[in-house]
Order: C-alpha cells, then sequence, then structure tokens
C-alpha cells in the first residue's frame, strides 16, 4: 500500500508567495508572516516532497524547474480558494412553465417578463397547452410549474389554490343589458352566444342553467378559449359568458363585464408534483404572481 502523501497549505502558500514576491522577506510581509517562518515552510516542503525548490545566487533565490513545475500545479487550488473567498457565483435557475391559453397569453408573458427582471439569474421557458396536458406534463416532469382552472385529481399532483372567481357576462358596452348590474339567465334568451365548445366541463354546466329558467340563447360560435370568446364579443358578433380572471384586466376598458347571477365558481390553481419538492424558483415566481396580480371586482385570493 503507497504512503499517504499529506499536503500542507501554509507550505503551498508560502512557496507561492516567494515564487510571485522573489525573495523571503517579501514573501513574509505578503502573508503576513516573519522571514524565518516563510524560510522554515519552504524548508519543511523541500524535505517532504524530496525536491530542491530554490537555489541562491549572488544573495539571491532562483527558483529551480521543480519550483516552477509545483507553483503550476496548485493553480487550481488558488483558482478554487480564490472562488470560496469570493462572492458566490449564481448558476442560472431554470424554471420549465406550462399554462392553458387564456392564462400564458398575455398574463403570464406579462409576469414572466416582470419576474425576469428583478430576477436576472433565472431563465423561464413557457409551453401553452390544454389543461389535460398541463397535468400530464407535470406528472411526466417535463416541467416544474402549471396553472389550470381546472380541478383534475390524479396521484403524484399537488393543486395550490391560486384565485377564486365568480362568472360574469361580457358584452359590448353599448349593448342594452350592460344597463343593468347583474345579468340573469332568463335575461340572455334570443340573445347572440358566444359559447366555449362542448369538450369544457362548463359548457354542460352552462346549458343546464339555461335550461333550468327555458332560456334559449343563440349560438352563433363555438370557441376554445375564453380570450377567444371575449375577442369576439369585442368584434361585434355577440355576448359570452366566461370566468372573468385574468381576462378582465385586459378588456375592462372596452367591454362591459357583469356579474352573472348563477352559482358558477371559478377556481385557478398551481399546479406542481407531489413527488418532487418545488424549486425555490418555482416559489419565487408563484410568490410574484400573488404579489402582482391586478385586483378585479369578480375574483380574488383563493
Amino acid at each position: 500500500m503507497a504512503a499517504r502523501i499529506w499536503h500542507s497549505l501554509p507550505e503551498y502558500q508560502a512557496l507561492r508567495a516567494v515564487m510571485e514576491s522573489g525573495t523571503t522577506s517579501a514573501a513574509a510581509a505578503r502573508l503576513g508572516l516573519s522571514q524565518s517562518a516563510v524560510s522554515r515552510s519552504i524548508s519543511s516542503l523541500e524535505a517532504r516532497i524530496g525536491q530542491i525548490l530554490f537555489e541562491r545566487d549572488a544573495g539571491r533565490l532562483v527558483a529551480t524547474r521543480e519550483a516552477v513545475q509545483l507553483n503550476h500545479r496548485l493553480d487550481p487550488l488558488f483558482e478554487a480558494l480564490n472562488r470560496l473567498s469570493g462572492p458566490p457565483e449564481r448558476a442560472r435557475e431554470t424554471l420549465r412553465l406550462i399554462a392553458p391559453p387564456t392564462y400564458a397569453h398575455r398574463f403570464l408573458t406579462t409576469h414572466i417578463a416582470s419576474f425576469i427582471q428583478t430576477n436576472p439569474h433565472a431563465y423561464i421557458s413557457l409551453e401553452v397547452a390544454q389543461s389535460d396536458e398541463v397535468i400530464r406534463g407535470i406528472v411526466e416532469n417535463r416541467f416544474d410549474l402549471g396553472l389550470t382552472g381546472v380541478e383534475l385529481s390524479r396521484d403524484g399532483i399537488r393543486l395550490t389554490p391560486y384565485r377564486t372567481s365568480s362568472a360574469v357576462c361580457v358584452l359590448p358596452k353599448g349593448h342594452a343589458l350592460a344597463q343593468q348590474s347583474v345579468i340573469r339567465p332568463q335575461d340572455l334568451h334570443d340573445q347572440p352566444l358566444i359559447a366555449l365548445t362542448h369538450r369544457h366541463a362548463r359548457r354542460a354546466q352552462l346549458d343546464t342553467i339555461f335550461q333550468a329558467v327555458a332560456a334559449v340563447p343563440i349560438v352563433l360560435a363555438e370557441v376554445a378559449t375564453s380570450f377567444a370568446a371575449v375577442d369576439m364579443v369585442s368584434a361585434g358578433l355577440g355576448l359570452t359568458v366566461v370566468n372573468p380572471f385574468p381576462i378582465y384586466s385586459y378588456r375592462s376598458k372596452d367591454l362591459a363585464f357583469r356579474a352573472f347571477d348563477s352559482d358558477l365558481t371559478y377556481r385557478s390553481y398551481f399546479v406542481a408534483s407531489d413527488a418532487r419538492p418545488q424549486s425555490a424558483t418555482a416559489r419565487a415566481f408563484m410568490r410574484h404572481l400573488r404579489l402582482h396580480t391586478p385586483i378585479d371586482p369578480f375574483s380574488e385570493k383563493a
């Protein structure tokens, strides 16, 4: 078994100081030691490695080839020590986000921009997908954090409540019904309606509400997202009943948002893995959203 080689940092520091300073007196001043202490460290190092590191020439120290080679091999050690004593280097922190179009477009993109401005070491990737794909992406570890408006129960995920809101009817400001503070389901009988597609659970719930009061709106178009429905209202096609969050913040100046008299309640959630700890960046982004989400009269913190 080979003998274990012991290393002495003070000896290496003395070697480097003499190599860079040229004399033991200058090296001693640099290290805050006595000249004799530096000389003893050099002598001890020479004895330990069995090599002559310095020779005297007319009272001047001259480094040998072995000293030069050893000093060169010590570069990584002193570079590491410099990093330890200096400010820590922050690694770039990646956050993989996934969200449906209604959250991703305008809302999340705006908050991602402000988050990166205050967290320059953060790197965020955003995937836009349907809610079922949000859940699947988190379970399969393709994403770190998601947003969804659908309460899908599945093993391996954790839903953290974010916002709660009640349904609104969105219509042009000049529409006769815009004079009312609350729109009742029967008020929409024979009204042109922009509806969500039938794959949305909310569509079936809304149809049931209309049937209960014998109201039959005229469905002019079906769309996949609330943003698309509101944009069609803005284009003058009709009116719609949707979740006001986060659309209200972007369309309330152009359109009338009125409370819709029903028990329709919408909940928004952060989606994360229940099997993996959340990263500091994910927690910081959730906190950023909670702090900077605009206030509106139809939704509140969950």
